[in-house]
C-alpha cells in the first residue's frame, strides 16, 4: 500500500514531459550570442538558425504558382508531380493520354471516311473536335489546378470522409487556428 503513491509519482513523472521537451519554446538567440562563444555551449547549436517566439518561419513552395500553371499547360500534371501531388498529376497525365489517344484515333478515322466518301464525315468531325476540346480543357484546368496547389501549398488539409450511422456519407476538415 505504501508504494502506490510512490509507483504514481513516478508514472507522472515519466508521463509528463520535461520543460526541455517542450517544442513550443524556442529560445531567442541575439547577434551578441552568436559572436563570442562559451566554451560550455556546443558550438553547433550556437551556428543552427533558430527563431523567435513570434516570428513564424516562411516555407517556400518548390516552385512559384505561375511557374506550375505554365508547367502544367505545356504537359499536364508536371506542376503537380513538382508539387508534390503525384495522385493528381497522375491524373491529369492519364486524361491527357486518354484524350490525345482518342484525338489520333478520330483523326485516323475522319481521313478513312474522307477517302471513301462516307457519309457520315460531319459526325466523325464532330466527334474529333469534341476530343480536341476535351483536350485543350485537360491543359486548363491542369495548369489552374497546380496554380491553385501552388498558392496552398503548406495548408494544412487534413481531411476525412467515413460512412455515416444512418447510411450516408460525413466529411471532416479540420483547420488548426493560434489565437493568442
Amino acid at each position: 500500500m505504501r508504494l502506490r503513491p510512490l509507483y504514481l509519482l513516478f508514472w507522472l513523472a515519466a508521463v509528463t514531459p520535461a520543460a526541455a521537451q517542450d517544442s513550443t519554446v524556442v529560445p531567442t538567440v541575439t547577434p551578441d550570442s552568436l559572436a563570442t562563444p562559451s566554451k560550455d555551449i556546443d558550438s553547433a547549436a550556437t551556428t543552427a538558425p533558430s527563431y523567435a517566439v513570434d516570428s513564424v518561419p516562411v516555407l517556400r513552395p518548390p516552385l512559384t504558382p505561375m511557374g506550375a500553371f505554365f508547367r502544367s499547360l505545356l504537359i499536364p500534371g508536371w506542376g503537380q508531380a513538382k508539387l508534390g501531388r503525384k495522385t493528381a498529376g497522375a491524373f491529369f497525365l492519364a486524361a491527357e493520354g486518354l484524350t490525345l489517344g482518342m484525338v489520333l484515333t478520330t483523326s485516323s478515322q475522319l481521313n478513312y471516311l474522307e477517302e471513301i466518301n462516307s457519309g457520315s464525315v460531319d459526325s466523325k468531325q464532330q466527334q474529333h473536335e469534341d476530343w480536341l476540346v476535351l483536350l485543350g480543357l485537360n491543359h486548363l484546368l491542369s495548369a489552374m489546378e497546380a496554380y491553385v496547389s501552388a498558392h496552398l501549398w503548406d495548408f494544412p488539409g487534413d481531411l476525412s470522409i467515413q460512412a455515416a450511422p444512418n447510411g450516408g456519407v460525413a466529411g471532416a476538415v479540420s483547420v488548426p487556428v493560434r489565437l493568442r
